[in-house]
């Protein structure tokens, strides 16, 4: 699968992907990684929250997961809200999921080639250093 670049991919992606794990979710309101995950659960998508220093708490009406690992259904998208340097370290867990989601999706800002030619060597479409929120909003979905 490709790194998608083309907005036509984008609303591909945002329009099919109804189930999304938030890596690196959080509570502070005034944060990305709370306020763009919020904002898609307004819109109809399914939230799953993974952060193991929230583990045990509750965002979007889902308990927050410690690891990807712990989700016991299948996801559409990662929606990735973490450093480009820790990006490495989810690879395999991303690759170990099963079903595997279809897209992983580097939030603005983040950017990892490495990462993104390695999951999509493994069939995964990937989308990077784009925000879904304002993809979602500019698209008008």
């Amino acid at each position: 699968m490709p790194i998608l670049e083309s907005i036509d991919n984008v609303r591909r992606v945002l329009t099919t992907s109804r189930t999304i794990a938030v890596l690196g979710a959080h509570r502070e309101e005034q944060r990305a990684a709370f306020y763009v995950p919020e904002y898609l659960h307004e819109h109809g998508y399914r939230i799953l929250p993974v952060n193991p220093k929230l583990a045990g708490t509750t965002l979007w009406g889902e308990p927050v997961r410690s690891t990807l690992a712990e989700l016991a259904e299948p996801v559409d998208m990662i929606d990735v809200f973490r450093r480009p340097s820790a990006l490495p370290d989810h690879v395999d867990d991303i690759l170990a999921m099963w079903p595997r989601p279809a897209t992983v999706w580097f939030q603005l800002g983040i950017r990892n080639d490495a990462v993104a030619a390695r999951l999509a060597a493994e069939g995964l479409d990937v989308v990077q250093d784009r925000c879904t929120l304002a993809d979602h909003e500019h698209l008008g979905l």
